[in-house]
């Protein structure tokens, strides 16, 4: 996404790679991937904007996705993203060494198999050549910034989807690595965002954590291959983070939730905000002293065109929503929504898996889209309802993306919360690349463009006699989940 001095869209591109899966649990992407599709948008980009145009580079990267580093700065494997299940065990494992309840009080995190350190302790036990051989282990997003600028280091949102990331002292865990059975020092930051390089003889390192704000040159290979000036690039921040800053969610008490793949539910705080039962993840902001409660519910969107395919006719992802918007919600089946192993919103149980329940012979098509967009509402209302009982948030909501585009899907999540939900005036189809070009701005000019943030445009307020049926859905709801997945004490 290109945007001019007053934050304007002024082009926006986008590229597809490809993802593999060669072994069950695994979800595996090229570096070299990335890198054509960084030299494809740039060369789109540039015939709508010209290069000599360009003032910075922004980024922003999915989170966690490993790469593993040799000694040259080369890649030793695959990236393995955060879709990728195999080390599922290990995640348990690392929490139990290390103890759960401390390493969340400190990291923010329910660390389990898709965070960096068990990623990459399942590459030390499963491939031990590969493992020899890294160096260093980095994020998808701090690989691309030392590829463009000549310099490894990740920003702090990043480095919370390593598994060991002190929130209060924005330093690596020692003793974490050491549980992972890596080095007992890593790389770090001081206060001030410097690096402290650190090698210890028992793993690899990590990179220095940096502001998000930080920006280096372009390096002259790289520049050449983009086919601008060296001009500077911007280290940027998780794309739920800047997808967040990019909806214009910046306030303390505000709820941003960006629907995608995924649906990400975050409420902005000026404190660090810890919760007992450990029902939602911390994770710094693209700001400097704010943070982000988070919860994500895995799936969503994929599930959404899962089920489109399935039903056929060519239906896509927002005609399946349609389609669920012409059907009553209480003649639908319950379907619990998850389709995706790993973290489920506010239940955090990677052992969840999706069921329908109540399926009969007078269902239709219609019906099974309508359950599936019931058991996204309904696990929504879960999250927001822990952010209204731990963190006091207010009662508005501001939606973007994916199924959130629709107005009978932002009704359903209005009434079904008894909240005010609100979307932009310009919807944007991806607020995280509008946020890392906001933070390249601001890198650059010291300050947020005039046009930043995007106005409110519509809002949708709840129905309360709509509100009452969706009080029954949820009752519905939680028996089957209840009678399928019976709560297990978490240990502490």
């Amino acid at each position: 996404m290109a945007l001019d001095a007053s934050g304007a869209v002024l082009a926006r591109v986008s590229v597809t790679y490809p993802t593999h899966r060669p072994a069950t649990g695994a979800c595996e992407q090229e570096t070299g991937d990335w890198q054509r599709a960084v030299e494809r948008v740039a060369a789109q980009l540039s015939e709508e904007v010209p290069a000599r145009r360009w003032r910075a580079i922004g980024l922003s990267g999915m989170i966690p996705t490993l790469v593993t580093l040799g000694q040259d700065g080369q890649p030793t494997g695959p990236a393995i993203t955060w879709q990728d299940s195999r080390a599922d065990d290990l995640g348990g494992e690392f929490r139990e060494d290390y103890g759960s309840a401390e390493l969340y009080r400190l990291t923010g995190q329910w660390v389990d198999g898709r965070y960096l350190l068990p990623m990459f302790g399942r590459i030390a036990r499963a491939e031990p050549a590969r493992a020899a051989a890294t160096a260093t282990i980095a994020s998808a997003k701090d690989y691309l910034f030392a590829w463009l600028t000549g310099e490894l280091a990740t920003d702090p949102s990043t480095a919370s989807g390593y598994g060991c990331y002190e929130l209060e002292t924005g330093r690596w865990n020692a003793a974490a690595l050491a549980a992972a059975g890596l080095a007992g020092r890593g790389s770090g930051a001081d206060g001030t965002g410097r690096g402290i390089q650190a090698r210890s003889r028992m793993g690899p390192r990590l990179p220095a954590v940096r502001p998000s704000a930080t920006s280096r040159p372009l390096r002259p290979e790289a520049a050449a291959r983009l086919g601008c000036a060296p001009v500077p690039v911007v280290l940027g921040a998780a794309d739920s983070v800047l997808g967040v800053l990019g909806l214009g969610v910046r306030e303390t008490g505000q709820v941003a939730y960006i629907a995608g793949t995924s649906n990400v539910i975050i409420g902005v705080t000026d404190r660090l905000v810890l919760d007992p039962s450990h029902r939602f993840l911390v994770t710094p902001l693209a700001e400097p002293g704010r943070w982000g409660v988070e919860m994500d519910l895995l799936a969503t969107g994929s599930a959404i065109t899962w089920l489109a395919g399935l039903l056929g006719d060519n239906l896509t992802a927002a005609g399946l929503v349609q389609l669920a918007a012409q059907t009553d919600p209480a003649q639908a089946p319950v379907l619990l929504p998850y389709l995706s192993p790993g973290e489920q919103g506010a239940l955090w149980d990677p052992l969840l898996r999706g069921a329908v329940v109540g399926l009969d012979l007078s269902h239709g098509r219609e019906h099974l889209a309508r359950a599936l967009v019931n058991g996204i509402v309904l696990e929504s209302r879960r999250c927001l309802a822990v952010l209204d009982e731990t963190c006091g948030f207010g009662r508005a909501v501001q939606v973007a993306g994916g199924s959130a585009a629709d107005p009978s899907f932002r009704a359903d999540l209005a009434d079904a919360t008894r909240r005010l939900v609100s979307m932009p005036r310009d919807d944007d189809p991806d607020h995280s690349a509008r946020g890392a070009a906001l933070i390249a701005a601001l890198a650059i000019e010291g300050d947020w463009p005039d046009g930043a943030f995007p106005a409110v445009g519509v809002t949708a307020e709840p129905d309360h006699a709509r509100a009452k049926v969706w009080d029954e859905l949820w009752k519905a709801h939680e028996s089957a989940r209840h009678r399928l997945h019976p709560p297990a004490v978490r240990p502490s």
